[in-house]
Order: C-alpha cells, then sequence, then structure tokens
C-alpha cells in the first residue's frame, strides 16, 4: 500500500504516466466514467477549503465513486479531542482512500502510520502540498509542451508556501531548470529547501526583491498569495499583505505566463485579460489531476 505525502514519493517516470493519464481522462471521460464505482473516498479537512477538496470530490464523482467525510475540524471528534491517528482508524472502516489537509505540519503523515488505506496529503500546514504540485506540473506541460530547461520565478510568500515548496522539490528532478525567487527577507524560501533541495541538486537560482528585475527572463512566474493564517502576527500580514501589486507595465516586459494559486494581489483589468484563460486552463489540470483510478 502507498501513500502520498511529498511530490518525491513518485518517481518522474510515474509522474509522466499521471501526467499521461490525465490528458487521457480529460479527452476521454467517458472511457473512466466506472474507474470508481463501489469506491469510497474520506476528505477529511481539518482546515478551510475551496479548490482542493472540491477537486477532490469532483474527480472522485466523475470517476463513478463516492465521497464522504468532513470540511472543517469544528464539525468532527478532533473538537471533541480526537487523535488524528484514532480518526483514520474509524474512517479506514468506512473508505477506500483518504485525502487529509490539516493545518498541522506531519499529520497526515502520522495518519498514514495507523491508516489501512492510502492516505494523500492534501495540505499540511507550510509544509508540503504534492496534489496541487501535480496540477502546475500537468499545467506548465500543456502550456510549454516540457517539463526540463525552463526558468521558472516563484513570487509571494516563499516561506509558508507550501505549493512552492512542493514544486521547487519535483522541478529539481527534471534537467536544465533555474529557479528565480522573488519576496521580501520576511518571506524568503526556508533554509532546508534552499540548502537540502536546490544546492544539494547543484539547481542555479537567484534571489531577489524586485520582480521587475528578472521578468524578462522567466519562461513561468508562479505567484502566491500572502497567506493571513500563516502569520502569528497581524501586524506583520498588514505590512506584508500588498508587497507585490503589480502595476501593468511589468507584465508587458515578456509574455510569459502564470500559474496563479489562490487569490493573487494584481489590481488591473489588462492583467486578468492576460492570465484569465491561464487560471481557466490550471483550474481544469486541478480536477484531473486529482483522480486515483
Amino acid at each position: 500500500m502507498r501513500h502520498l505525502m511529498s511530490p518525491l514519493d513518485f518517481s518522474v517516470e510515474e509522474l509522466d504516466q499521471l501526467m499521461d493519464l490525465a490528458n487521457d481522462i480529460e479527452k476521454n471521460p467517458e472511457k473512466y466514467a466506472h474507474a470508481c464505482d463501489g469506491k469510497r473516498l474520506a476528505t477529511l479537512f481539518y482546515e478551510p477549503s475551496t479548490r482542493t477538496r472540491l477537486s477532490f470530490e469532483a474527480a472522485m464523482m466523475n470517476l463513478g465513486g463516492t465521497v464522504l467525510g468532513f470540511s472543517s475540524a469544528n464539525s468532527s471528534s478532533a473538537s471533541k479531542g480526537e487523535s488524528v491517528a484514532d480518526t483514520i482508524r474509524v474512517v479506514s472502516c468506512f473508505a477506500n482512500i483518504c485525502a487529509m489537509r490539516h493545518p498541522k505540519e506531519g499529520a497526515p503523515l502520522v495518519a498514514s502510520m495507523y491508516s489501512r488505506i492510502p492516505v494523500i496529503n492534501a495540505g499540511d500546514g507550510g509544509h508540503q502540498h504534492p496534489t496541487q504540485t501535480l496540477t502546475d506540473l500537468l499545467t506548465i506541460r500543456s502550456l510549454k509542451g516540457r517539463l526540463n530547461n525552463l526558468t521558472i520565478g516563484f513570487c509571494g510568500d516563499l516561506k509558508f508556501g507550501r505549493t512552492v515548496h512542493s514544486l521547487i522539490e519535483a522541478l529539481v528532478r527534471y534537467t536544465g531548470i533555474k529557479i528565480v525567487l522573488i519576496s521580501p527577507e520576511e518571506l524568503r524560501l526556508p533554509d532546508y529547501i534552499r540548502d537540502d533541495v536546490l544546492r544539494a541538486n547543484n539547481v542555479p537560482f537567484e534571489e531577489v526583491i524586485k520582480m521587475e528585475d528578472v521578468l524578462p527572463k522567466l519562461d513561468v512566474l508562479y505567484m502566491t498569495r500572502v497567506q493571513k493564517e500563516r502569520f502569528f502576527n497581524e501586524d506583520d500580514y498588514i505590512r506584508m499583505k500588498d508587497f507585490y501589486i503589480s502595476p501593468k507595465w511589468i507584465l508587458l516586459l515578456r509574455k510569459c505566463w502564470f500559474c496563479i494559486r489562490c487569490r493573487v494581489s494584481m489590481r488591473s483589468p489588462l492583467t486578468w485579460i492576460m492570465t484569465r484563460a491561464l487560471l481557466t486552463l490550471n483550474r481544469f489540470s486541478t480536477v484531473f489531476m486529482h483522480v486515483w483510478p
């Protein structure tokens, strides 16, 4: 039995196979309409979610399966003190597979140790978000035609951004990848990602504060929001939240594409016109990469 805690749980070959499968599901949905008949997915979301939870549920239903679970810790026995280990023991009796989101880093890993069914990490604190990484890889490959020989900029909250951490770990296994880290000093990429992932894999990278300094050299710009829920001090969040509001002229420096997660502080009709189709593509990729036939 395999669990999915990190993008590294899949080899590069397996990632390519999953993306090929997702493309086939997109083109031939009727072929997979009964792939999960009689199967149940449990979505255990201890933290609020819209896109991730609904993506899992929609994908399972598209495959003919059913869904059960909860959308917040307050609506589960966790509010009465039940541990993650005890919850997963019970859920293992009701479902065939589980997707868990939790605000504490490592909680899905703990669940996997006590589970009798496969557990998917749907986001654990500021640590990892492997299924979002699958979505991002599919979107990049669909738009650029490849996952190697790319210069990719990561902008915004790189400290707490679990999607950034997961995607970087996945990308460094491809050849010709260059990383540009764009963030204020307070939201820099954690040392363990910089040292144990980028430097350890000899991936060239640079760190800057101003987006306009590096935009012309990028093939992909990955924007992330500043996450209010990760800050201990609201004053720090208020000070940082609009750090990357982009005047429209910056986006004209290079016609690169944008893989934008959640809400990004870009207030320009031109920005929306340029990115709307790509946002739509990323949204559909989300459904196709959250399947587990």
